[in-house]
């Protein structure tokens, strides 16, 4: 590479540090401020859904918020590989014009991968070896709290981070030219499922697991039982891999029934539900109608939430 192309890639990541450091903390503050914020407002709520006695004390708060920032920074090291990788050309990455279907295919794609990656990475720095220097910090929070998304020793981070630019370098070898905004949705993603993770009360409700088409979605208590012990659920999204691993906890579905309650329905459905003579002990049966409107309403909050969530951080005119 000449001096001409070096000095255009340094003058690139220059002018987009500060644009890096502004998105990668804006979507840890949003989505866990959010989150905290859920929580305190509707605190009655949350508090007949908390999933364990203990309270996240003072300093864990602080712990998980400033260790954060740092992971803040990691991101922003390798996002500017990433672009980097673009500029000399061994990154195929778009960021112009997409079809709907290329935004789909390739957010679900990265997704899929990512969750397998996270799984088996997740359980190797769980190696006695490995834990002490990777893992150790973000288990010291036993009681995790929305600000433990991002709660990782620099060489957890590192881990983490790595995955974008390995998955880019490897779908540019097979010709894929990926869309920006598909690993703008990714990342979105990535922080709002991480946060629900951390959030110490079961945000899902009663009747998920039970669902047949909703029970591979990984739940709060999944990951919470995961800080409680530290050998079972060691899934990101999804509960597959635990599954096919033998890795789920054995408790898991009975302790998220004792965790999960269904979501209040509105006052004209539950007039209807009422009027088909099921009385209000209905809420406890599972898989009654009470569930079943419950977990529909939370698959298509899920799915608003994880589009709505970028999309509102997007500046209008620029797409």
């Amino acid at each position: 590479m000449n001096d001409g192309a070096t000095s255009d890639v340094v003058t690139m990541l220059t002018n987009h540090f500060a644009n890096v450091i502004y998105f990668d903390l804006g979507r840890y503050l949003i989505a866990a401020g959010f989150m905290t914020a859920l929580l305190l407002i509707f605190r009655g709520w949350a508090g007949r859904r908390k999933i364990q006695e203990r309270k996240a004390a003072r300093q864990d708060y602080a712990r998980e918020v400033l260790s954060s920032l740092r992971t803040v920074l990691v991101f922003a090291v390798t996002t500017l590989l990433t672009l980097a990788g673009r500029e000399l050309g061994v990154i195929e990455l778009k960021l112009e014009a997409f079809t709907l279907f290329t935004l789909i295919w390739q957010t679900v794609l990265m997704v899929l991968v990512h969750d397998a990656y996270f799984y088996w990475m997740h359980r190797a720095i769980h190696h006695k070896k490995l834990f002490r220097a990777t893992h150790l910090h973000h288990h010291k929070s036993r009681t995790p709290t929305p600000w433990a998304a991002y709660s990782f020793s620099s060489a957890e981070a590192a881990l983490e981070a790595v995955f974008v630019p390995l998955f880019l370098l490897t779908t540019s070898l097979f010709g894929i030219a990926y869309a920006g905004f598909a690993i703008f949705l990714f990342l979105w993603h990535m922080i709002l499922r991480n946060v629900i993770g951390h959030a110490g009360h079961e945000i899902y409700p009663a009747g998920w697991v039970d669902n047949r088409f909703f029970s591979w979605w990984n739940t709060t208590t999944h990951h919470d039982l995961h800080h409680s012990e530290g050998r079972h659920n060691f899934g990101l999204y999804f509960t597959w891999w635990d599954k096919w691993m033998g890795t789920e906890h054995p408790r898991y579905k009975e302790e998220f029934r004792a965790n999960a309650l269904p979501i209040r329905l509105p006052f004209p459905l539950r007039i209807f539900r009422e009027s088909k003579g099921t009385g209000s002990k209905l809420a406890r049966i599972p898989g009654s109608s009470a569930e079943k409107a419950s977990v529909i309403t939370m698959a298509l909050f899920s799915a608003a939430v994880t589009l709505g969530g970028p999309l509102s951080a997007v500046e209008l005119g620029a797409f």
